[in-house]
């Protein structure tokens, strides 16, 4: 019979965990938090060292009710929500309760959800870490504090429904910011001359350097033309040949953030999504009968790239069998640890890598399967030797003019044979050179001077979001998904081909939030409170010191913006549609879901309706319909009839307004990752390229 009750986060963990502890054992779920702040009032006493009020969240009751029950009929109970604040905040909730002995061990962490790891974990039950308890109260508090004195005079001054979270704001801002760059942003011209030369029957492309040894920028069609003219039936010699052997280190293991952005630029996963799939990894999932439900994945909130020794001994082991001696470290690769990391866990990696994707992915979702890949070759790479690259540079000389032409190949592939890190900017090695000697006179093909303008910084996609938050301490790794889904749910940034625009209502928010509370906008204030946070969880400063440094000035503050500042009307940007229920001019509004329309007779007048993006192409199947663009409930784009539901034409492919020459039957586009957009018929075999 069962004696000792264990409380983990989720019905899927605690499924995973039952199963390795036995019949002694019951394993239940709290389904995340039991308690939090109310939401109808602050909820905080700041005249009493800021003492938070706890209530029980609504639809919670049954959970601790059955959660108590059980606890009554069993001699121990153990606490084993994830290992970081906010699971150690859930525990503590829990002792609180259910009345548990707060100096008894009740905690029990582990990093990994397989059978050794849950074993090894119940052998060292701990006591409740306060000082993580205290970390994620004082976050809570602190932004409960910035949240619920700033939205009511937003509400006052501008309308109701708006909020100011403390890093929210701060994100806003950045985006914002980067928007008031391009806007200003002055292009500067710029030239670029490409010579394509022969060498025994190859072809070399060299770009201009400059004057002999002297690296020269090109502003002008006139400096283009001094050049020309300069090397104008001059022999190309090669002056200069230089071959280097260069060494390639694999990226590090993963850590939250670097996970969230390389599944951003290779499987074009939202952050949110990665997290939700990741978190299933780590919980577990049914692999067949050889084991069963197996957490994959080690815990996927960390900062740090450690690996255990146990871990790199098996990917060693892996790699020798699969690749060869050659493929193995002398040594094991041990990565440098950032000064900001809290180092709690381990980097993110599978739990087994004998258990590859490949022998696992009938058990997996699609995107299961393409995460766990990701993160399983990534963390084999990592353990990997490093790729040899042979570079090659080559100055050639026409008349005192320079060009430079620049090639590797690779000489031995290291960890490249596994994975290769994605990159932002889309950068590519380039070709090897054929052989070249110094003193060799090489044939000109062709000579192509170029007229560029310098473009302005690019709009931060979710990538870069992620990378700029990481680099400048604002928040934390396993903040920045809710922090970005939340600033897009308040309308104050719209996502736009996949990048990040401030919207009116935003920077209208941002403008009185960086007039008043200055300091909430800080990036390095933000940052600074992130470092007290982490001085609160190492046990080095007191959480009530670092709220009580912070709101003596905010409240101030407070009432002064509660005085001064003016009233913002928000005037809606009206379309050209008319209200077809009432005549008056349909206007803009942002919702949830991006923008749509809406009668400005509001509230007398409630018509809505979504905003029609046609792509000029008559519906093939009702033929009277035109095809519009829509978005899926994932806001994933597709195309259908406008006649909907009375038509209910649809096509994951954008329609092409003329038909097959071959067929007559509607082409679409079709794009692919590797082969890139090609049209082709819906009906016959007919294919063509898409124009570049």
């Amino acid at each position: 019979m069962a004696d000792t009750l264990v409380i983990v986060e989720s019905p899927t963990k605690a499924k995973t965990i039952g199963k390795y502890l036995g019949s002694k054992y019951i394993v239940k779920a709290s389904i995340g938090h039991v308690r939090d702040l109310p939401k109808s009032q602050m909820g905080v006493d700041v005249t009493r060292n800021f003492e938070p009020k706890y209530i029980t969240i609504r639809g919670k009751g049954d959970v601790l009710k059955g959660l108590k029950d059980a606890a009554k009929k069993v001699k121990k109970v153990y606490l084993a929500a994830d290992p970081d604040r906010e699971g150690e905040a859930i525990a503590w909730h829990l002792a609180q309760y259910l009345g548990l002995d707060l100096s008894q061990p009740l905690r029990v962490v582990f990093n990994e959800i397989t059978k050794d790891a849950i074993k090894e974990a119940f052998k060292h039950p701990r006591h409740i870490n306060m000082d993580l308890v205290n970390a994620q109260q004082a976050r809570r508090i602190l932004d409960r504090l910035v949240g619920y004195n700033i939205s009511p005079i937003l509400w006052k001054k501008v309308r109701k429904g708006l909020s100011a979270g403390r890093v929210q704001s701060v994100a806003v801002k950045l985006i914002m910011d980067r928007e008031r760059e391009i806007q200003e942003f002055i292009p500067e011209e710029y030239w670029t001359i490409a010579s394509t030369l022969i060498s025994d029957g190859k072809e070399i492309n060299a770009k201009f350097y400059g004057y002999g040894d002297e690296k020269v920028e090109l502003h002008s069609e006139e400096d283009v033309a001094a050049v020309l003219k300069r090397m104008k039936n001059k022999p190309y010699v090669v002056q200069k040949v230089t071959k280097r052997e260069r060494k390639r280190n694999p990226a590090p293991p993963f850590i939250t953030s670097s996970l969230q952005q390389e599944a951003a630029r290779k499987l074009n996963f939202r952050t949110s999504k990665t997290m939700r799939i990741a978190q299933e990894l780590y919980e577990g999932i049914d692999v067949g009968n050889k084991e069963g439900a197996v957490g994959l994945i080690t815990y996927m909130r960390t900062d740090s790239t450690r690996l255990s020794a146990t871990a790199q001994n098996e990917a060693r082991e892996y790699i020798l069998e699969k690749y060869g001696s050659d493929y193995v470290l002398s040594e094991p690769r041990n990565q440098a640890k950032n000064e900001n990391a809290q180092d709690a866990h381990e980097a993110i990696r599978p739990t087994g890598v004998m258990r590859t994707p490949d022998e696992i992915k009938e058990y997996l979702s699609r995107d299961q399967l393409r995460l766990y890949r990701l993160i399983w070759e990534r963390f084999l790479a990592s353990q990997m030797s490093s790729a040899v690259l042979d570079t090659m540079s080559v100055d050639v000389d026409a008349g005192g003019v320079t060009f430079r032409a620049t090639g590797s190949k690779v000489k031995f592939p290291g960890f490249m044979k596994v994975y290769i890190e994605g990159s932002d900017d889309g950068a590519e090695e380039e070709g090897f050179l054929p052989p070249i000697v110094e003193g060799q006179i090489l044939e000109q093909k062709e000579i192509e001077p170029s007229q560029h303008f310098t473009q302005p910084p690019p709009r931060f996609s979710e990538a870069r979001m992620l990378k700029s938050m990481e680099e400048m301490g604002i928040g934390r790794p396993s903040t920045y998904a809710p922090t970005l889904e939340t600033i897009q749910k308040r309308g104050y940034v719209a996502l736009e081909e996949k990048r990040f625009v401030p919207t009116e209502l935003g920077e209208i928010v941002i403008t009185l939030v960086e007039e008043f509370f200055p300091e909430i906008l800080n990036v390095e204030f933000t940052a600074h409170m992130e470092s007290g946070l982490d001085n609160v969880e190492a046990g080095t400063t007191n959480w009530v010191h670092v709220l009580d440094d912070f709101y003596q000035d905010f409240a101030k503050r407070v009432v002064v913006a509660e005085e001064e500042m003016k009233e913002v009307e928000l005037k809606a940007e009206e379309s050209d549609e008319t209200c077809e229920l009432c005549g008056r001019v349909m206007v803009y509004k942002l919702g949830r879901f991006g923008k749509f329309l809406a009668c400005s007779g509001f509230p007398d007048c409630r018509n809505t309706k979504p905003i029609v993006k046609e792509v000029g192409v008559k519906c093939p199947q009702c033929e009277t319909g035109e095809i519009i663009e829509r978005k899926s409930k994932k806001s994933r784009i597709f195309y259908g009839c406008n006649q909907y539901p009375e038509c209910e034409f649809v096509s994951w492919d954008k329609p092409i307004a003329r038909p097959c020459p071959k067929c007559s039957s509607m082409l679409v586009e079709k794009k692919r990752k590797k082969q890139g957009v090609s049209i082709i018929c819906t009906k016959c075999d007919y294919q063509e390229e898409a124009d570049s």
